[in-house]
């Protein structure tokens, strides 16, 4: 809300606040569908687009907003507003007929995790078998007949698993979202989140629904999050992952590959242009380094959140000893930025020379050095750790559901991902080591056993993380530290200018 009064383009929404989450039964409350309904019409009226229309469909997302960031902890519904009449409304409005069953397939899938509560294994196996008829790699490279051929089957398969068929009825889909939303708040990850970081129970979530932009209509579109400064070591840059074709859960999921950073400063330069000018005004704007989520339709910027940025204590101490330097804040207001940090406790860890011959080099996600006994799920984390061992997680891609481990373990390895998906973020801010998207790491859960480029490990055996280069040792390395004197240096002449 505040970043559309400030100007910056933002898709039209409306937000139910927190006051609903904590209500016994928010779903029977006939005033929160008088509010559902309310909302929808003034994004209706704001958007041009009819909410179940069949010649102007508009869709909307449906995602938590607690007033703590909570990333990747509570769930997402996107493409609200599909069914078999809209979906051809949506390929007459966009004259894209992969977009839009694209996005009814994406719908579907949601629905039926998040909404319906089902494991995905029943929706995989036939998303595995469309892309093996279809002789290609990733739904992304569907066209717009296999994707509808898909998205018929995925709407059987729902029906025989969850023993209804999916909702047609937009009305009644978005209210559903909307419950599921709410509902995120106590599941076990959001609980566990919360215990890791001392946040009240019961706040509750507020809820946002906002108009769909499509970052899946083809090759000038895309989805990003993107960071105002490096979350890692506080650096004043713009910190980014990007998509191209594709909605945001692709970026922040952790399942795919991220290979486009460099494409959208080259192939979009003029958003790249005002991307780095978005940094700027949401920093002046909320007076501390952001995180937020960014669309591509079409060769056009849109914003859809933003949040105070998840950050190391390092880059905690780097970014305030910044913000007061460039005159954004003042040196009280950076002294809160820093509550709660140990600050003679925060120190920046390396391997002493000489390194070993590496096995594989990863993106780093989150920076210092870790050792360890590999571990392959949380349970063998939280095995090693009662035995007084470290460990290192190692996971193909690390979801947010493996917190109670990332909090267990000295470092985080995965095989995809990026350095902005929810679980990177978790682990930057529970100061793990965090390597992403290791290209040469491949997993035998099975055989409880890994190879890293081309040597076969065991669980147990050792491996060292140099989260500052993002190199992969086996065996276990000397670490050493250094303290930011100069950082120290600048707060303790703010703590003398403060208290005189």
């Amino acid at each position: 809300m505040r970043m559309a009064r400030a100007g910056l383009p933002v898709p039209p929404a409306f937000v139910l606040p927190t006051g609903w989450s904590a209500r016994r039964a928010p779903a029977e409350d006939p005033a929160l569908r008088a509010a559902l309904l309310t909302g929808i019409t003034e994004v209706e009226a704001a958007s041009g687009l009819g909410f179940g229309a069949a010649r102007r469909p508009l869709l909307v997302s449906v995602r938590s907003g607690a007033a703590v960031s909570m990333p990747g902890m509570m769930e997402t519904v996107l493409d609200v507003g599909l069914n078999a009449t809209t979906v051809e409304g949506l390929v007459n409005l966009t004259g894209n007929p992969r977009l839009a069953w694209d996005s009814f397939r994406r719908l579907v899938q949601g629905f039926f995790e998040v909404v319906a509560g089902q494991d995905t294994a029943p929706f995989d196996a036939l998303i595995a078998a469309a892309l093996v008829t279809a002789e290609v790699e990733s739904e992304t490279d569907l066209d717009f007949l296999a994707l509808r051929s898909l998205t018929r089957a995925l709407l059987d398969c729902y029906r025989d698993c969850v023993g209804s068929p999916f909702p047609t009825d937009p009305h009644e889909q978005l209210h559903a979202a909307m419950t599921a939303v709410f509902r995120s708040w106590d599941a076990p990850k959001a609980a566990s989140y919360r215990r890791l970081n001392t946040l009240d129970d019961a706040a509750g979530t507020a809820v946002t629904v906002q108009t769909m932009v499509y970052g899946n209509a083809g090759g000038s579109s895309g989805a990003g999050v993107g960071f105002t400064r490096n979350p890692a070591s506080g650096a004043r840059e713009f910190y980014y992952d990007f998509r191209f074709n594709a909605q945001g859960e692709d970026v922040v999921a952790g399942r795919q590959a991220l290979h486009d950073n460099d494409r959208l400063r080259t192939d979009l330069p003029a958003v790249w242009t005002q991307l780095e000018t978005v940094c700027r005004t949401l920093e002046t704007l909320f007076g501390d380094a952001q995180d937020f989520e960014f669309t591509v339709q079409q060769g056009k910027l849109f914003l859809l959140q933003a949040r105070r940025a998840k950050r190391t204590d390092w880059a905690a101490l780097a970014i305030a000893v910044d913000l007061v330097a460039e005159g954004l804040l003042a040196p009280a207001a950076g002294l809160k930025l820093l509550d709660g940090i140990a600050l003679d406790a925060v120190v920046h860890t390396s391997f002493a020379p000489p390194l070993p011959a590496t096995l594989a080099v990863a993106q780093v996600a989150s920076q210092g050095v870790a050792c360890g006994a590999l571990a392959f799920d949380s349970a063998a984390v939280q095995r090693f750790h009662a035995a007084g061992e470290a460990s290192i997680l190692v996971r193909h891609d690390t979801v947010t559901s493996d917190i109670e481990g990332m909090a267990l373990a000295e470092g985080i390895l995965t095989a995809t991902g990026g350095r902005t998906s929810h679980a990177a973020v978790v682990a930057r801010q529970l100061g793990k080591v965090c390597l992403v998207g290791c290209p040469t790491l491949e997993i035998d859960l099975g055989s409880r056993t890994c190879r890293i480029g081309g040597t076969e490990l065991h669980e147990g055996d050792a491996i060292s993380l140099d989260g500052n280069g993002g190199a992969v040792c086996a065996g276990i390395l000397t670490p050493v530290t250094e303290r930011p004197e100069a950082l120290l240096a600048t707060i303790a002449l703010w703590r003398k200018g403060t208290a005189a």
